[in-house]
Formats: C-alpha cells, structure tokens, sequence
C-alpha cells in the first residue's frame, strides 16, 4: 500500500486575523530597523530542545542576533546557548548578563528584543504572549498556545491587541507551511475529493521522555521537569502533541467544531513517572453543519499512524496524495519539501521586513480549543460545547510560582497522582 508523503519531522500557507485600522504603536525605531540593513535582535524563551531548535531557524535567517535568553532551569539556558554558540558563533550573543533564569525571567528577556520566541511548556504561552504583545514584540510561539478555556480567553484578546500593533506572530503548526499538504489544501478547495463528508486524524504511537525525580527536589521543581505529564503545564498529549493533527482537520474543514463528546483513559503509561494525564483519547467531534470529525491519540506502542484522511464524496485527501474510492491514487505531490519548521521562520522575517500582515494566533488558539475540548469531554463523560469549552472557568495554573509553592497535583501514599475518571468529577 502506497503511504502519503509525511515529513519525519514537524508550512507558505498564511493565514491571518482581521486588521484593526489603528496606527501601529510599535517605536519607529524597530521598523527603520528591520526594514534596513541592520539586525534584528531575538530573544528565546523557553530553552529546551524545541526552543533551541527555533532559535536556530531563527539564526538560519541572514541579519538575526541572539542577543537573550531566559528559562526556569540554569542548566536548561547553558546547554542550550552552548549548542547554539557551536552552530552560529557570535550571532549566539547572550553574554550572562542577559541570561535570565527562573519564572519572571521571560520579562527581562522580551525587553531586550525585537523578536521572541516562546517556546516554554504550553501552560505559560497566554501570559508570556500577552506581555510580548503589550511591550510591542513580534513574536514566533509554539503550539498549544494554551491548557484551559482561561487560557484561550487571554490569548485571543492578546491576538487582537497584535492586529491593532500591527505586530507579526507565527505559530508552531508546521503543517500550514509545509509545501505538501499546502498543495494538498489547494486541491481539495479545487473540488478534487469533492464535498466534505467527515475527517479522520490520528496521532497513535509510544509516548515520550521521563526524568527522574531527583533526590531534593521540591515538587514544582519536579512537575516542572516533567512537564508534559501534568495539565497546569501541558494540557494532555491530545492538546500539546495532537493538536498538529486536529489543526489539520479545522483548516481542510474551513471551521471548528460546535461540540464533542468522546472517551479515553489510562491504559499503560500509570506508574509514578506519568503524572496525571490519559496514555489513549478517541473524540468525535461535531462541525456547525453536522459532518464529524474522528480523532484518535495514544501513547501505547503498536500500530502506529501520524496523519490526516479527509473523505469527501468523490474521494480522500491524505497529506501529498488524494484517492478515489477505490483506493486509486488520482494525484500526488512529487517535489522536493523544504523544511516547514525553517518555512515558518523565513515567512516571520519576511513580513517584518516588509510590514506585511500576518498573525497566526487566531486559528492556533482555535485547535488548541478544539483539544481541550476533546479533553475535557474525555474527562467528564459529558457532551461539550465550543462555548462551554470557550467560557469555563477552569484554570489550572498555580496561585503562585515558585520553587517552594504548591503546583496543584499531588502523588498520593503510593506514588500516584490522581488521574481522571470519566462520568466522576468536573473537569470542565
């Protein structure tokens, strides 16, 4: 059976907010800046793997300078700015004293930089996104943007406050700048598999890292290293890892959902290492005029599928290819693809230099929803409504930050953190 072309790793297709007709209220002195010859200054955010690997996409764009850096863990920035340095030499330019650490350091670092680069576990993006906004930043984030309908409330008003600054954002969705699945888009709006009748997305395979608790550690110190399994800070694979795959489903669909009902639980991954969050998710998910979307995420081992299908009444669009209902392939994408992580980038830059709109925040914030949405009916049990997801209270992130305060989640006598279980509990 022939497979659809997927990158092995994590997009021209540029979609953008309604620009408010306000003046910009960014200093002149940053447009004479990048519209001329001279550096962009870029600070990054958030300086684990995905973070050092957005700041050398970011470097690989001719006239950017690291000039900051901030993180949580000291030893997270060293490693980081040390691989960077061996890369780019002195366009890695982040003495110490712009080296900033602990959970205020983002601030420090944004005042220092045209261009940020939030790259953090997903639970700090609406607070670290909207102090960028509200100092006149461009701004690359990554994905989810948010873990709770709290959070997605922030992002959005943040978003419009870009639109009136006339600032640029780009967000981590790689997949809308990957030349394969924008030439896949193109077809399918060209009538090639007819009306949408439904989508299938899937994100099935082994889970990810763990790091032990290390002895003296305090238990913010230590969710916080182990971020991906605790929902203050992740938001459950099916928001920080599926989300890639639901994000495909809106954008083919031109909508998102009006509400879901679905399942999931943990299966395999229940030892002490795996936090709170589910190791498996199935969502249906119901667009405005009835058709479904079916999404599936685990962390098991096993059959494996990484994609997209959107079926419609003449045949199925998959990432580079589309099929009749036979199964025949009626057209496929046969050109060499460009690295979309670096797409995103060079598309970033490009609309600084020449002021042109851009702002990715919108639709990302939409998928994110669209996760948690699916999470929380998984949780619940129950039916959820774009505007229940929209408008809950639920917010997940600690009262206060620091090494000493309380996260939130706690391991019971044996362990354990205390995972959902469907029909018991709000979670909405």
């Amino acid at each position: 059976m022939t497979q659809p072309l997927i990158l092995p790793n994590r997009r021209t297709f540029l979609q953008t907010g309604a620009l408010a007709a306000a003046a910009s209220t960014l200093p002149s002195s940053l447009f004479a800046q990048v519209g001329g010859s001279d550096e962009i200054k870029v600070a990054l955010i958030g300086c684990g793997g995905r973070g050092t690997g957005a700041a050398a996409q970011t470097l690989t764009v001719p006239g950017t300078r690291l000039v900051a850096m901030a993180d949580a863990f000291p030893d997270r920035l060293e490693g980081s700015l040390g691989e960077l340095k061996k890369q780019f030499g002195e366009r890695a330019d982040v003495p110490k004293e712009r080296q900033f650490t602990g959970f205020e350091a983002f601030k420090q670092a944004i005042d220092s930089a045209d261009v940020v680069l939030l790259c953090t576990p997903p639970g700090f993006r609406p607070s670290h996104f909207e102090y960028a906004i509200e100092k006149g930043k461009h701004v690359f984030m990554e994905k989810p943007v948010a873990v709770d309908g709290t959070g997605i409330r922030k992002m959005l008003e943040a978003a419009k406050k870009a639109d009136e600054k006339k600032l640029k954002v780009v967000c981590g969705l790689q997949r809308r700048y990957q030349t394969s699945y924008l030439e896949t888009f193109k077809k399918v709006q060209e009538g090639a598999i007819g009306d949408f009748i439904s989508s299938q997305v899937y994100w099935t395979g082994g889970g990810v890292w763990v790091n032990s608790r290390q002895p003296g550690s305090t238990e913010m110190q230590y969710q916080m290293r182990n971020w991906y399994y605790f929902n203050w800070l992740c938001g459950d694979h099916i928001a920080e890892q599926h989300v890639h795959n639901l994000d495909v489903g809106n954008w083919f669909k031109g909508a998102h959902p009006a509400k879901c009902v679905g399942m999931g639980g943990r299966s395999q991954r229940i030892g002490k290492d795996y936090g709170e969050i589910f190791d498996h998710f199935y969502v249906e998910y119901t667009y405005p005029d009835g058709t479904i979307m079916n999404s599936q995420c685990r962390h098991w081992g096993g059959w494996t599928k990484v994609t997209e299908e959107i079926s419609g009444t003449k045949g199925t669009a998959l990432p580079g290819m589309i099929k009749d209902h036979s199964g025949k392939i009626v057209w496929r994408f046969r050109e060499t693809e460009k690295n979309p992580y670096q797409n995103e980038h060079d598309a970033l830059y490009d609309h600084i230099r020449n002021d042109k709109p851009l702002n990715n925040a919108f639709y990302t914030a939409e998928s994110t929803l669209t996760a948690i949405m699916g999470r929380m009916a998984a949780y619940s049990g129950e039916e959820i409504t774009w505007e229940k997801a929209l408008n809950s209270q639920l917010d997940t992130m600690p009262k206060v930050l620091a090494w000493d305060a309380d996260p939130g989640p706690k391991a019971g006598p044996d362990g354990l953190y205390p995972a959902p279980v469907p029909g018991k509990g709000k979670y909405v």
